[in-house]
């Protein structure tokens, strides 16, 4: 064996021999990529028959080519980053590990994909259980270029003469500068980690940890292996992830196509609900009162109430009889009608419903003789009739009763022993505005008491020739259609294009799950009834400050699921130093926090700037000293009230003028290399799952009292540097 230093000469050779390696490869992906795009072509082609198998044929192919083009564009960046070698007894040759898998044109294996079983002891081989690997290569690119090599030898018993290059895979992963984006973690997963990757598939699994355990990357990565394991289920089903935050979103956008997988939808919490996206957080007291369980009894009362504007009686003549349905009458029928379901699905027999009350009040000779299909024509037709029926039971979404709420009258009427006067206010001084991310799951809670509006039929379309359809509801076709119920496929109504039952996805992955509020996980629980799940949180990080409401919350979403939990234990983003500060920080303020032990020291303590008499002065000299001394990002976290002024004070400060060539010297560039802004003002809540080279916390008392959990806030601000943490104020 030897000494493991080694000249830089044999190094360069060792690159070398495994550029021409990879060279090998990208050139097996591209003959690939070019017979997809082939494949593409061909069913272009056959879709120009004249006849539906060609069609069909067509949709079939364009499909599965577009995908494997998507997914071979996606791997360029750092195709092959590990390699095994292994005891000779096992195999003599070595083993590629990439992002995804590549045969050559002899359909031997070139690369194995990550998540395969065969490369599952890159990531679990230990000194201590080597499982016949001799050496673990990590392979570190730009591009296509192999840049270093990064050697473990863990059977040092074997007798091989494998140089050992490297200081170690994962500090030259943790010391690199960071940008916008989170990068995978597929070359330096450890084991601990990859234990929760390759979880069971079914029931959930919990993935716990402080600050930088890397807990979200390792559930991305999970969802990734998830959909390489089973295709057929969770590519059909779908793969829902959910965030905090649209910034947080824009961070981890790139992990999943990385690791060759793009079948998976985005969302964060304002954009969970079909057609809504919201991005602006409530003030903490707002968002405590629409957070709350007592929210779900709110809505079920507006859901219910009638429409603003409906008429509350109706009176018609016919035949010597006066008919009339008074508000009692009404009332009844209303009760009548919402105890079969869901408001909108009582729609089709809204018309046999009131026909039915009216034609007992029928008692003449006159009347009688005519009889009751006469009767019902004649209603039908009745312009009066039309326009009340209609009015009185009109098809409803969610937005539009959500909006009833911001009449102080009506909400008085339905928040009576649910919300106080003082809560009231609250709500409708937020509802002034635009929508809030807050909001959103109130608006969800509402489109499931509501329920969905049928759809009609052609063939109803074409038997229409009455012209008394008015907001999608044809009277007369009604009456015969409500004689055998609401039947999706019935002659007058089919399903809705798009029904409450269609939320549902294969996987549902939350990240940041501490934060979830009660009426949030009701809106993410929906998604996830059939599902299996991935949960990441950390319980010392909360902004909600009720735990025992939402944990029950919680376990009303993931009723009779079976549950698997790993905890992380390291954390690989925070120097010592800084966590070292944090901890300090939650152990003084008293949060019950799970403490990781940090690997990497830099010898950088954090500094302490305050008290200070010219804040902007203080700051700007942070934020230019930090941002000089990185190469990444830096963060400069804010309390909500001062964002819009220390964002007005970057603007101002020409050290940091982006548009000006010749004022960058002190931060040597203002954008990071995907062109984003490198220095970026947050609160503390935007920071949530993120992390930069730099932090600057701006008045951190400010940002502990602004919310009642305000002290856990500023914890998790305390851990999202890298390298530099300063505090000013």
């Amino acid at each position: 064996m030897r000494s493991g230093i080694l000249s830089e000469e044999l190094e360069a050779r060792e690159i070398a021999a495994e550029q021409q390696y990879v060279d090998e490869v990208y050139v097996q992906l591209e003959a690939s990529a070019r017979s997809a795009r082939a494949l593409a072509a061909e069913g272009h082609q056959r879709g120009r028959l004249e006849h539906e198998g060609g069609l069909v044929e067509r949709d079939a192919m364009v499909f599965q080519a577009a995908k494997r083009i998507a997914q071979l564009d996606a791997a360029h960046e750092g195709l092959v980053f590990g390699r095994l070698d292994l005891d000779p007894a096992i195999d003599v040759l070595p083993r590629y590990i990439g992002r995804i898998g590549v045969r050559n044109a002899e359909r031997d294996v070139l690369l194995i994909d990550w998540r395969a079983p065969a490369a599952g002891v890159f990531y679990q081989a230990t000194a201590a259980t080597p499982q016949g690997v001799v050496r673990r290569r990590v392979l570190r690119s730009q591009h296509r270029t192999v840049i270093g090599v990064e050697d473990e030898l863990l059977d040092d018993e074997a007798e091989t003469d494998l140089p050992i290059v490297g200081e170690g895979a994962l500090m030259a992963q943790l010391s690199r500068a960071r940008d916008r984006s989170m990068h995978s973690i597929v070359a330096t997963i450890q084991a601990e980690q990859d234990q929760a990757i390759r979880a069971p598939g079914k029931g959930v699994v919990s993935i716990s940890g402080g600050p930088g355990t890397g807990k979200t990357v390792v559930a991305l990565h999970r969802a990734a292996f998830l959909l390489y394991s089973d295709r057929r289920r969770y590519e059909g089903g779908g793969v829902l992830v959910v965030g905090p935050s649209g910034v947080f979103m824009r961070y981890i956008e790139r992990v999943l196509p990385s690791l060759g997988e793009t079948a998976v939808a985005l969302r964060s919490l304002g954009e969970v609900v079909g057609g809504l996206r919201a991005t602006r957080h409530d003030e903490p007291a707002v968002a405590d009162v629409k957070g709350a369980t007592r929210m779900a009894e709110l809505m079920r009362r507006t859901a219910r109430q009638h429409a603003p504007g409906a008429p509350t009686s109706f009176r018609i003549y016919w035949r010597d009889e006066i008919i009339v349905l008074d508000p009692g009458l009404l009332g009844r029928l209303r009760r009548q009608l919402m105890s079969q379901g869901r408001r909108n699905r009582q729609l089709p027999r809204v018309a046999r419903t009131l026909l039915d009350a009216m034609w007992r009040q029928v008692t003449g000779e006159r009347g009688k003789e005519r009889g009751r299909e006469a009767f019902d024509d004649d209603m039908l037709g009745h312009e009066g009739f039309v326009e009340f029926a209609t009015a009185w039971w009109p098809p409803l979404d969610a937005p539009t009763v959500f909006g009833w709420l911001r009449d102080p009258e009506f909400l008085s009427r339905v928040a009576e022993g649910v919300l106080s006067r003082e809560e009231q206010l609250l709500l409708l001084k937020s509802w002034s505005g635009d929508l809030s991310i807050e909001d959103v799951p109130l608006i969800d809670e509402l489109r499931y008491a509501l329920g969905d509006v049928p759809q009609r039929t052609d063939d109803e379309r074409d038997l229409d020739e009455t012209g008394l359809l008015e907001g999608g509801v044809d009277l007369q076709e009604l009456t015969t259609v409500a004689e055998r119920d609401y039947a999706p496929g019935g002659l007058a109504w089919s399903a809705p294009t798009h029904r409450i039952e269609d939320d549902g996805y294969a996987h549902v992955l939350i990240d940041e799950a501490q934060d979830l509020t009660p009426m949030q996980w009701r809106m993410v629980g929906r998604r996830g009834r059939a599902a299996s799940w991935t949960i990441v949180g950390d319980p010392a990080q909360s902004s909600w400050p009720d735990a025992p409401e939402a944990a029950r919350a919680r376990a009303e979403a993931l009723e009779g699921k079976e549950l698997h939990e790993f905890h992380l234990s390291t954390n690989y983003r925070n120097s010592a130093e800084i966590y070292a500060f944090a901890a300090d920080y939650a152990g003084r303020v008293g949060l019950d926090a799970d403490l990781p032990d940090a690997v990497r020291r830099t010898g950088e303590e954090p500094q302490v700037v305050g008290p200070v008499d010219d804040l902007e002065a203080a700051v700007r000299d942070a934020v230019v000293t930090t941002a000089g001394r990185v190469e990444g990002t830096v963060g400069v976290v804010v309390p909500v009230a001062r964002r819009s002024e220390v964002n007005a004070w970057l603007a101002s400060w020409p050290e940091l003028a982006s548009d000006a060539a010749g004022a960058r010297a002190a931060v040597d560039s203002r954008v990071t290399p995907s062109g984003e802004d490198r220095v970026v003002v947050l609160t503390g809540l935007d920071t949530k799952g993120l992390e930069f080279d730099g932090i600057v916390v701006v008045s951190p008392q400010e940002i502990e009292d602004e919310s009642a959990t305000g002290r856990a806030t500023l914890y998790v601000v305390l851990t999202r540097a890298t390298q530099l943490l300063t505090t000013v104020g």
